[in-house]
């Protein structure tokens, strides 16, 4: 049988959309995964599997970044770097850096919360990509990189002991590893931390995002010295920078890999490799031990895979979006208004004042575009909004387009635009006057991330090509979005969204 159509074999990406710098444990017979989540809120998305191969979110771990009066406003690059997740003593921590504050914990006894507000461990610029480890002595170590954009310096991992608790440092930093010192390694990052019969081990990425490899250091002290193998690169396979994770055993005596690859507008999708020891007791990974990554392979439990996406419809039910959608700024508790009284369904979206850049808009829904062809649709209601007032769904990264309706002077209109990276202002595609302020979208988007265009208005189906081609975000992949936006210094307009539908083929 060939290896692809056997129902008890999964094929990589295990998820196909943006799941960025993944870290994963098991606690028992379950295993959780955490992600990056930058700007937007809430934040560090928690997943749950039974199997490592189906993911379910099961909540968010940060409810909005701190301070919060900074992230009110989308902070594009900022936010929520590369997180650990760690279970210890009967309670689960998430440790993640801010590159412009330090490093944070938040904690919980049940992974689907609550969580502890966050707390400020180690403040710094530049402090990234963090992890625990609690030895075997009662000590309690920290590894982390660096950033240059913050910092000034990069290519370096470094250990601090800290408590018990992940409350405070308690005794100098040590830089362990100098990526400078390696031949041909370049921005060393990403560190996760783990101890293996008395051996300490820093798996750890190198040489870029799109580009880089992942490699694994042991010594026989958490200061090192430290000797290395790279274990796992792209090779012949189309699999692009394979790295930065984490090595989970599967309780049943395997262990696997679990590493993103940098898709671009797609995001980094989430990979699942095999892992064994060698003889000396170093790790193998992919394609027989090869260090190349797997396509397809038995998967561990023999699980069904199913659907490989993030994408999620939504009825909004008791008016409020779905755990599918985080916002591109702290959730303003102002955004979402009530229900009305008629019990009519749908997401009433207030929409804040418009400079008329979607990226600068806080009042943003948004989930990661799947990683292949979709169609998103939507049902909008602008009624009673005043000139200038306008809403619709999006296709939203450094560029977008988006189409909905715009109120103006004469009226309601259906309207497509589109704002290039670096374009000083949207351009109109499309405009159609409307008897009425209500419109359903629909946005076709195919493998390339070209995006088109159908809007239903007036009984009349009207379909728009507008020339766009979707390209990522600041470290994130581009997103489904939908907004609501109205003049400054006017009452805020009230957007009414029904029916969200995001249809995928199943691959």
């Amino acid at each position: 049988m060939n290896l692809v159509d056997d129902a008890s074999t999964y094929r990589n990406p295990i998820i196909d959309a943006d799941v960025p710098d993944p870290d994963a444990i098991r606690v028992g017979n379950r295993f959780y995964l955490v992600a990056s989540s930058f700007h937007r809120a809430p934040g560090l998305p928690i997943f749950a599997s039974d199997d490592l191969v189906v993911w379910d979110r099961i909540g968010y771990a940060l409810e909005r970044n701190e301070p919060a009066a900074w992230f009110a406003l989308p902070r594009h690059g900022g936010g929520v770097w590369a997180p650990s997740i760690r279970h210890h003593d009967g309670r689960f921590h998430v440790v993640y850096p801010d590159p412009d504050q330090g490093i944070f914990v938040v904690s919980a006894e049940d992974p689907s919360g609550p969580w502890t507000p966050p707390r400020l461990m180690l403040p710094g610029l530049g402090i990234i990509d963090p992890c625990p480890l609690w030895d075997d002595d009662g000590s309690t170590y920290l590894v982390h990189g660096w950033a240059r954009s913050r910092s000034g310096r990069k290519n370096v991992l470094t250990v601090v002991p800290v408590d018990e608790g992940l409350t405070r440092t308690t005794g100098p930093a040590v830089d362990v590893i100098d990526g400078d010192s390696i031949e041909g390694f370049t921005t060393l990052e990403g560190p996760k931390f783990y101890k293996r019969d008395g051996e300490y081990w820093l798996f750890a990425p190198a040489g870029g995002v799109a580009t880089g490899w992942q490699t694994v250091f042991r010594a026989a002290h958490p200061h090192g010295p430290y000797e290395h193998r790279i274990v796992l690169a792209q090779g012949d396979t189309a699999v692009n920078g394979p790295h930065q994770g984490a090595w989970v055993d599967d309780g049943v005596g395997g262990d696997w890999f679990l590493h993103f690859q940098d898709r671009g507008v797609h995001g980094r999708v989430l990979h699942l490799q095999p892992m064994a020891w060698d003889e000396d007791g170093w790790p193998v990974m992919g394609v027989d031990g090869s260090g190349q990554p797997v396509l397809a392979h038995p998967a561990p439990f023999g699980t069904q895979q199913g659907d490989r996406s993030l994408a999620r419809s939504d009825d909004f039910a008791n008016g409020r979006p779905s755990t599918a959608w985080q916002w591109e700024a702290n959730h303003d508790p102002d955004a979402v208004a009530a229900p009305t009284i008629d019990g009519a369904p749908g997401l009433l979206l207030r929409g804040g004042p418009d400079g008329g850049n979607l990226r600068t808009l806080p009042r943003v829904l948004s989930q990661p575009l799947p990683g292949w062809a979709c169609t998103a649709s939507i049902t909008v209601d602008l009624g009673g909004a005043l000139p200038g007032a306008r809403a619709g769904l999006a296709v939203l990264g450094l560029a977008y387009a988006w189409a909905g309706i715009r109120i103006t002077a004469a009226g309601a209109e259906a309207i497509v635009a589109v704002r290039r990276h670096d374009d000083q202002h949207e351009h109109v595609a499309m405009t159609i006057p409307l008897s009425s302020p209500r419109v359903s979208v629909a946005l076709d988007v195919d493998d390339e991330a070209r995006v088109r265009v159908r809007i239903t208005a007036d009984g009349i189906e009207s379909r728009v090509d507008p020339g766009f081609r979707a390209i990522e975000g600041h470290w994130l992949g581009a997103a489904v979005s939908l907004f609501a936006a109205g003049p400054h210094g006017l009452e805020e307009p009230v957007a009414r969204f029904t029916d969200f539908r995001i249809r995928t083929e199943t691959r």
